[in-house]
């Protein structure tokens, strides 16, 4: 997972760009990095930010650099921004996303001359690849362009130039890029590129347009340029608004927290559990459960506290360890309300069913709750995502943990247990249900999840729940 944000200001963007990079911080926990194009050219920072939030390792950087363009990355999987000498000139690069094919394209690259500098972990930043990708163009848009063709996943980028900052999102739309300008354009003309456009507000710029997918323009001073128009297939991922984004976010201009009270509320509609309250899982299951609340009349109180905003999100770090690490640390029970009473437990999803029952159910039956009944607000997670570095295999989600004991083997073709009425989903729910050790379990339906959200099927990524 990942976010980039970039801005173009008629004077010293620095501090924009200091501030936009870090309201991503939500996207990643393990590396930071900011690059501007001034007066005295391209400079560049870049930080490990697994041991210490984003603002705190940048924060002197910042104020030491001065720039006219800028762009900034949070990302877990390869240190960024990067600047590069090339045919084009030398211009800088912040990509985010999966590149499934990796090894192939380094491989095809390296027979084609390439070399590679920048190794993450005994293997190649995603960041050089898309650069030595885009280089294969006659001009940076077409080689952006015949970039997002090379590569099976998904990548959006931003190509800092002495012309501007060129913004090219994922073919599909996958994920999100928005474009906002300066409130106050008689003062300085400045526009912005954001993965979250929730970025804008507090830093006095107002939401332009969401680029179309695979959209191709060229920010500057002067304005916002398309050089390459919108395709007309999108396949935006659904998880945005389910769990990635931020509350205040939208996307397609449908609202995060919005769309999360709207699913709550579904699950209410379907539900006739009886409790003395619904809480939801800090932070990304607290709109789940306020929709839920709303539509059943069951109060909602917060059995479960978040311990500071330093205690990341413990989907995103790459290990087990860490994310078990951090779901530990992160969330306190409180007795006093969980003590004696039934409470039903929003969350966002169940991916692996670790930490959901070791750390989280288990804290409630320690602090005396009577009854636990969990309502995931998204369907059973079926197949790990191939178009961002989230679920990392299928032997690890929870579903296949059952379908292969209820089984006795893994099964290749899981359709039995995508319908909601057979035996087989049924029997697998259970299975899930006394695994993590709850009163009762239910899911959210895809219907009602698309339904919440408010787009056509056809526009949404749901490969992680039917596999295509």
């Amino acid at each position: 997972m990942g976010g980039i944000f970039g801005v173009v200001s008629s004077d010293n963007c620095a501090k924009t760009l200091f501030y936009g990079t870090d309201y991503h911080s939500h996207l990643g926990t393990e590396n930071g990095g900011m690059a501007v194009l001034g007066a005295k050219g391209f400079f560049k920072t870049v930080h490990s930010v697994s041991q210490a939030q984003f603002k705190s390792r940048f924060v002197d950087d910042y104020k030491k650099m001065d720039g006219y363009f800028g762009i900034g990355a949070i990302d877990d999987d390869s240190p960024q921004p990067l600047i590069f000498r090339s045919k084009f000139g030398v211009y800088a690069v912040a990509a985010t996303g999966l590149i499934a094919n990796k090894n192939e394209l380094v491989n095809e690259l390296l027979n084609e001359g390439a070399s590679f500098g920048e190794m993450v972990d005994g293997g190649v930043n995603n960041a050089e690849i898309v650069a030595c990708l885009i280089n294969r163009g006659d001009n940076i848009v077409e080689g952006i362009a015949s970039m997002r063709g090379a590569i099976e996943g998904s990548v959006c980028a931003l190509v800092m130039t002495e012309e501007g900052i060129y913004a090219a999102r994922d073919k599909f739309g996958r994920f999100s890029l928005a474009i906002g300008k300066n409130k106050n354009q008689q003062d300085k003309k400045s526009y912005v590129v954001a993965t979250e456009a929730s970025s804008f507000e507090n830093l006095g710029y107002e939401l332009l347009q969401f680029l179309g997918p695979g959209e191709i323009v060229l920010l500057s001073p002067e304005g916002v340029r398309s050089m390459k128009p919108a395709g007309a297939e999108k396949k935006i991922c659904s998880f945005l608004w389910i769990y990635t984004g931020y509350p205040s976010s939208s996307y397609e201009g449908i609202s995060v927290e919005g769309t999360r009270e709207r699913c709550g509320a579904y699950l209410a509609k379907r539900d006739n559990v009886q409790a003395d309250f619904v809480s939801g899982v800090p932070d990304s299951g607290v709109g789940h459960a306020i929709g839920y609340a709303m539509q059943s009349g069951i109060p909602y109180r917060r059995a479960l506290v978040k311990y500071t905003p330093g205690y990341g999100r413990s989907y995103t770090p790459p290990t087990q360890e860490i994310r078990d690490l951090v779901a530990t640390m992160k969330l306190c029970a409180v007795r006093e309300v969980i003590n004696g009473n039934r409470i039903i437990i929003c969350d966002d999803s169940i991916v692996r069913g670790t930490q959901l029952k070791n750390l989280t159910i288990k804290k409630l039956w320690d602090n005396g709750a009577k009854e636990i009944h969990v309502r995931p607000a998204c369907p059973p997670l079926m197949f790990p995502c191939i178009y961002a570095s989230s679920t990392r295999s299928t032997s690890e989600l929870a579903c296949r943990k059952a379908m292969r004991d209820l089984e006795g083997k893994d099964i290749e073709n899981p359709a039995e247990y995508l319908d909601i009425n057979s035996v087989k989903y049924a029997q697998m729910i259970d299975w899930i249900r006394r695994d993590i050790n709850v009163t009762s379990l239910r899911y959210l339906t895809i219907e009602d999840m698309i339904a919440a959200i408010g787009l056509p099927s056809d526009q949404l990524c749901l490969h992680c729940w039917q596999g295509k």
